[in-house]
């Protein structure tokens, strides 16, 4: 097997748009735009999404699906950006990542999970002879230090009282 050579690095910023959150995955095969439909249509109904999934192999295209236009426009746009083999984006809206992340990661064709943030996300991208692929991700921003009692007692709340994920 000859060396390969890495033409390139970038880094891409995500376009979240307000009130969404973001899944990055990888995926290997055509059908993944229509089995993520599937997963998350049926997790709840008000739950809005936008899919696409950029194909690796033939034509190369950009594969889309969702319930929400304008998610399914902005996930295309992120994609477009990346242009990584296999790799989908997903925007939600009216849900988060903590209430789909089984059912994706259930999907037979799902290889991993990148991110699942309503954060900033860089995506690191590197670039070969043969193509793009996704080397890593910023999520956020870097930790300033270590959570006090009163940070304790404002997580709790925000768990409980805000979010109601906890009792």
């Amino acid at each position: 097997m000859s060396a390969v050579t890495i033409k390139g690095w970038s880094v891409e910023q995500m376009d979240i748009p307000e009130g969404c959150n973001l899944i990055l995955g990888q995926s290997h095969f055509i059908k993944t735009v229509e089995d993520l439909y599937e997963a998350l249509v049926t997790a709840g109904p008000r739950l809005e999404f936008g899919i696409a999934f950029c194909e690796a192999s033939g034509p190369c295209l950009v594969r889309r699906d969702g319930n929400a236009p304008d998610l399914v426009t902005a996930a295309v746009a992120n994609a477009m950006k990346l242009r990584t083999g296999h790799t989908f984006v997903i925007l939600l809206r009216n849900g988060y990542p903590i209430n789909v992340l089984d059912r994706i990661k259930d999907v037979q064709e799902v290889c991993r999970i990148d991110a699942a943030t309503a954060n900033p996300l860089q995506v690191i991208v590197c670039e070969t002879d043969q193509g793009r692929g996704v080397a890593g991700v910023v999520d956020g921003f870097a930790s300033t230090g270590v959570e006090t009692e009163e940070d304790v007692t404002d997580r709790r709340h925000l768990l409980r009282n805000i979010i109601g994920y906890k009792r």
